[in-house]
C-alpha cells in the first residue's frame, strides 16, 4: 500500500500521540489504584476497565473518558496503520507477518476498551465481562481449550519479548533521539526499562493462569490483568511485590508518555 503523506500523515501523527496518550494514563491509573490498595487507600486491583470506571468518578470525569476513548481509537488507527502500511519495516516473512497480525489484535484489544468508554459515557450498562467468562465462552467451541492455551502461550510470548525491549532498548529505534537532552534520555531509559519489565511480568502470570485453564479446562482458572496483580498480592511478601509491580505499571504509563512525545509515527 502507498504510504500516506501531507494531511493524512498529519492525521496519523495525531491519532498516533493521543493513543499513546491515553495508554499512558490508564496504565498509571491501574498502578495507582494498586499502590492505594497496598496503602489501604480504597484502592483496588483491576484492569482497564476499573481504570476508567476510577477515573469517570473524577471531577470533569465524563470529559476525561470521552478524550480516553478519543485517544484509543486514535491508537486503534496509528495499530492498523503499523499493521497495513508496514510502519516499521517488519516485512513480509512469517516473523514480520505474525508482527503486524499482533498490531491489529493490539489496535482491536484497545478499541474494545474505547468502546467501554463510549459505554459508560452513555450509561448503557456495558462494559467487558470478566476473563473467566470470555474463556469459558471461547471452550464452548470446537477447539476452543486449543485456542486458549495458544493464547495463553502467545501472552508468554510478549511478556518475555517485553523484557527483552526493556533490557536491551530496542524500543529507543523508534524515538527521535536527536530531539531529547541527555536528561530525557537517560531518564526515559530507566523508566522505559522498569515499565516493560514489570508489564512483561504480569503478561506472564496472565499467559500461566490461560494455560492453566486449558490444561484444567476450568475457564474460573482464568485470570486478566487484575487477576494477576491479585495473585502477586496472595504470595508471600505480596503488598511488597504488589507495590514493585504497581510502580512499575506507572512506569510503562510513562514510557507510553514518552512515545507520545518522542516516537517516530511517520507511516
Amino acid at each position: 500500500m502507498d504510504h500516506p503523506s501531507g494531511n493524512t500523515q498529519r492525521l496519523v501523527t495525531i491519532a498516533a500521540r493521543c493513543g499513546y496518550t491515553a495508554k499512558g494514563m490508564i496504565y498509571i491509573t491501574i498502578g495507582w489504584l494498586s499502590m492505594m490498595a497496598v496503602l489501604g487507600m480504597g484502592g483496588s486491583n483491576g484492569g482497564s476497565t476499573e481504570a476508567i470506571n476510577k477515573l469517570a468518578t473524577q471531577p470533569f470525569g465524563s470529559v476525561l473518558i470521552a478524550l480516553l476513548a478519543v485517544g484509543l481509537f486514535g491508537y486503534t488507527a496509528w495499530r492498523l496503520v503499523q499493521a497495513f502500511f508496514d510502519a516499521e519495516n517488519k516485512g513480509r516473512d512469517w516473523k514480520g507477518i505474525l508482527t503486524r497480525l499482533g498490531y491489529v489484535l493490539s489496535g482491536l484489544i484497545y478499541a474494545g476498551v474505547a468502546i467501554n468508554c463510549v459505554e459508560l459515557l452513555l450509561d448503557s450498562g456495558g462494559g467487558s465481562s470478566s476473563t473467566s467468562s470470555q474463556t469459558r465462552t471461547v471452550m464452548a467451541h470446537p477447539g476452543g481449550i486449543v485456542a486458549i492455551f495458544l493464547v495463553g502461550l502467545g501472552f508468554l510470548g510478549v511478556g518475555l519479548r517485553q523484557i527483552w525491549r526493556g533490557w536491551h532498548h530496542s524500543y529507543e529505534k523508534n524515538w527521535h533521539l536527536n530531539e531529547m537532552t541527555r536528561t530525557q534520555r537517560l531518564v526515559a531509559a530507566n523508566v522505559s526499562r522498569v515499565g516493560l519489565t514489570a508489564r512483561g511480568i504480569v503478561f506472564m502470570i496472565v499467559a500461566l493462569f490461560l494455560c492453566l485453564s486449558a490444561i484444567n479446562t476450568d475457564p474460573d482458572d482464568a485470570r486478566g490483568l487484575g487477576g494477576a496483580l491479585s495473585a502477586v498480592a496472595e504470595q508471600p511478601f505480596g503488598p511488597w511485590l504488589l507495590s514493585l509491580v504497581a510502580l512499575g505499571l506507572m512506569a510503562y504509563g510513562g514510557y507510553c508518555l514518552v512515545n507520545a512525545r518522542f516516537r517516530d509515527v511517520d507511516a
